[in-house]
């Protein structure tokens, strides 16, 4: 168990902006509820997943829609805590530790939030290792844990809870009512215990991205390439260099779904890459031919300050390095390709590693 304290946040919010995959949100708004609850309650204790008693009660907080929407619409902060409590209430028993459900972008920072005004520690672990753009789409699902009960909280003081027959389900009726409620709010869910926390979600992704923010910004201060201290810590692959030429982008429900064209530049002069997004950035095609696919990470990183760039961001003749990261084990299972996979999402490639894809180790 370590302290967390503002300093540290700026790193984490940063490197898991490059876990978001080009979604979860923008983490300004996250950072900022989080280095206030410090300010005010004191530092994080960040704790191991091997650490928790196997009868400890953890539950992951997150931000829920569609990213875009979180450009207008602005958390309070004061729902996360309402999801939280309708949780404990329901359960009829204290939290020992709350968690992220995905190391993505705002919702790799806002459980900081939570965990300071509560006085509990945050389990160095999500569901995810990145973020994906549906509720099901988590480890946790791959080890049969429910998703369900679901606490909803919006920022007009509108709550729910729900018990739904499956994780898919939980998806479907959360989603819906994410909509009435303008397009964003704060969820509980995945109540765990310890002993399922160990063996399902994905260990030390908070302490990795603050890794990733830390080789991004201290690269900068010490005058060195930040891109390449990223890449180096992350085992990257350079995958496209070029200017964005083109972006279309269209909120299907509580979703930003788009193609992104990026026109090649030095050694990919020539090339055109497209990539295609929900929230997330999902599949990757130079010339047509696929060289990157969920659920490896695919991150589009702006080559002037060496910051990931999130897909509702994009702009037209920003200069980008687009890498690629493998994702982690879980992800590479027969069944986690079938719920994270190209599949999973209709297309008809089948899911291909992307160090086969770029011929390397």
């Amino acid at each position: 168990m370590r302290k967390i304290g503002i300093n540290e946040i700026d790193y984490i919010a940063l490197g898991s902006t490059v876990l978001g995959t080009g979604g979860g949100g923008d983490p300004y708004i996250g950072k900022l509820l989080a280095k206030e609850a410090i300010k005010k309650y004191g530092k994080v204790n960040l704790m191991a997943a091997e650490e928790l008693s196997d009868d400890a009660l953890v539950v992951p907080v997150a931000a829920f829609g569609a990213p875009m929407i979180l450009v207008e619409k602005l958390f309070s902060g004061d729902e996360f805590i309402q999801a939280f409590e309708m949780m404990e209430s329901y359960l009829g028993r204290k939290i020992d530790a709350v968690m992220p459900a995905e190391a993505g972008g705002l919702n790799g920072v806002i459980p900081f939030s939570v965990a300071a005004q509560k006085g509990i520690p945050l389990v160095d672990a999500d569901g995810m290792g990145r973020a994906f753009p549906r509720l099901e789409m988590v480890t946790f699902t791959l080890h049969d844990i429910p998703v369900s009960p679901i606490a909803q909280a919006d920022e007009k003081g509108n709550k729910n809870i729900y018990h739904t027959i499956d994780n898919v389900w939980g998806e479907t009726l959360v989603g819906a009512t994410t909509i009435q409620m303008g397009g964003s709010c704060a969820i509980g869910c995945y109540p765990m215990n310890g002993a399922q926390v160990k063996k399902a979600a994905i260990h030390g992704i908070v302490s990795y991205a603050q890794v990733l923010g830390e080789a991004i910004l201290d690269a900068k201060k010490n005058k060195q390439n930040p891109v390449d201290a990223l890449m180096q810590k992350a085992a990257a692959i350079k995958l496209f260099t070029g200017k964005v030429s083109s972006v279309k982008t269209i909120i299907d429900g509580r979703w930003n779904k788009g193609v992104c064209e990026v026109l090649g530049l030095d050694e990919d002069n020539g090339s055109l890459l497209k990539i295609d997004f929900q929230n997330e950035f999902l599949m990757a095609f130079k010339d047509d031919v696929p060289i990157a696919m969920t659920p490896d990470l695919i991150v589009l990183i702006d080559a002037e300050n060496a910051q990931p760039i999130t897909a509702e961001s994009i702009q037209f003749g920003t200069r980008v390095i687009v890498m690629g990261m493998k994702s982690d084990p879980q992800w590479r299972t027969d069944a986690g390709i079938v719920l994270g996979g190209p599949e999973k999402f209709g297309y008809q490639e089948q899911y291909i590693p992307i160090e086969e894809l770029n011929n390397q180790k």
